[in-house]
């Protein structure tokens, strides 16, 4: 018998632990776009056109999303992040979540359009809006990595 409460006691506490990490991470999932970070495609295109920038655009299910939830807040909402990223884009996330149908509604025909087929997606456009790469963002969980990866993706489009 105490080996069975041993086991119960053992299993109560590792479902405790995983129960408040995901609570913790989808607390961060309900807060408001990062800072530095657009909700307007077309806005965002008429900006990089007037500074010369390219566009990241992140599909992301920022409610129910696991992947999308650790990007924004291990990379997307880290002010290094977005002080790096935006020297060279401009930043748009597309929130399909689960918690706020009306968002979600607003942002499928993108989703359509762009013929997103998982979450998160990140795509990126040249300033007039002509798409040059995607990719799944949780390929590069690190910001270091991240960057590094829009470096080379830019240097790339550069040279075609």
């Amino acid at each position: 018998m105490p080996e069975t409460l041993q086991f119960v006691m053992k299993a109560i506490t590792w479902l405790a632990l995983f129960t408040a990490g995901v609570a913790a991470l989808s607390a961060s999932a309900f807060a408001a776009v990062p800072e530095g970070w657009s909700t307007d495609l077309n806005k965002a295109f008429a900006k990089a056109k007037a500074e010369n920038k390219s566009v990241l655009v992140e599909f992301t299910g920022s409610d129910w999303c696991p992947p999308c939830i650790a990007m924004r807040k291990e990379v997307f909402s880290k002010k290094e992040f977005v002080a790096a990223a935006s020297k060279k884009f401009i930043l748009v996330e597309l929130d399909f979540p689960k918690g706020d149908k009306e968002l979600a509604e607003k942002n499928q025909p993108l989703a359509e359009q762009y013929k997103i087929e998982g979450f998160p997606t990140v795509i990126l456009f040249n300033p007039e809006g002509k798409e040059f790469t995607r990719f799944f963002a949780s390929k590069f969980p690190k910001i270091e990595d991240f960057l590094k990866h829009l470096d080379e993706v830019l240097a790339r489009k550069d040279l075609d």
